[in-house]
């Protein structure tokens, strides 16, 4: 199983070096392929200085910031002309352990898409505010009422990707370019029958700097919520379901979710 870990960012300068050192620890090591979005903190510059001593790193330089879905999207897409079986989705802020890494690739053996969970039995938060933990989990009330997604955290950006799953959602429409992204990767795994398994983490709020979160982008995942929920409405995502069975590139047949 060859593994690559995706990684945008934005203003991590104190946060990639200790980051990268953690996950070269991890056996198999994975390749490490970052975003940069021309961080004015000198993300980037410090990432290509890191290069000669991480043989396994690689970094997309893009002129500004352009959001995290497109930096998932076009590193994905860029990705999946390399021989890569799994395609890990992480935060650069350390709120993602990569200690968890090797127990995301170990159930991606029996799930097309294996999330990184708070909500499941053994998962939770550390040092998060109350007004950022009452957000998480409206975010995902709305969207497991409004999509009828099975998964519980469906906004979380810690996930293992199967190759064959991702192949199929690089052929969609996705749009989202927020945090939002997340959950309209979610939406699509499940509208289309792939198997999406949540295996519990520790999420911990992150020590440098401020969460890139706003009010902008709350508004902007609403928009995207309601977008999907008229795709549901309209029988959309059975359509896409069956276009791309018929390419081979996704199941016919819904399976069931193992985040329930």
């Amino acid at each position: 199983m060859k593994a690559v870990v995706v990684i945008p960012t934005y203003n991590e300068h104190k946060n990639v070096q200790p980051l990268i050192e953690r996950l070269s620890t991890i056996q198999p090591k994975p390749d490490l392929f970052f975003v940069d979005d021309g961080s004015p903190d000198r993300t980037g510059e410090l990432l290509e200085s890191l290069r000669p001593l991480y043989p396994h790193l690689r970094v997309l330089h893009r002129p500004g910031k352009l959001g995290l879905g497109t930096a998932y999207r076009h590193a994905f897409h860029l990705l999946l002309r390399e021989p890569y079986d799994r395609f890990i989705a992480m935060d650069a802020d350390l709120s993602h352990s990569p200690e968890s890494i090797p127990d995301l690739l170990y159930a991606s053996d029996g799930a097309d898409l294996v999330i990184g969970s708070r909500y499941q039995a053994g998962g939770g938060t550390k040092n998060c505010s109350r007004l950022r933990r009452l957000l998480s989990r409206v975010a995902n009330r709305m969207a497991r009422s409004m999509l009828g997604l099975k998964t519980r955290d469906a906004t979380a950006g810690f996930r293992c990707y199967r190759r064959e799953l991702l192949a199929a959602l690089d052929r969609l429409d996705v749009r989202s370019n927020g945090y939002s992204f997340q959950v309209e990767m979610t939406y699509y795994s499940e509208a289309m029958g792939f198997r999406v398994q949540e295996e519990p983490i520790l999420f911990e709020d992150r020590v440098h700097a401020k969460s890139k979160m706003s009010r902008l982008e709350i508004v902007r995942a609403v928009r995207t919520l309601l977008r999907l929920w008229f795709h549901r409405l309209a029988g959309r995502s059975s359509r896409d379901r069956m276009r791309l069975a018929g390419e081979g590139l996704g199941p016919v047949v819904k399976r069931s979710s193992g985040g329930t």
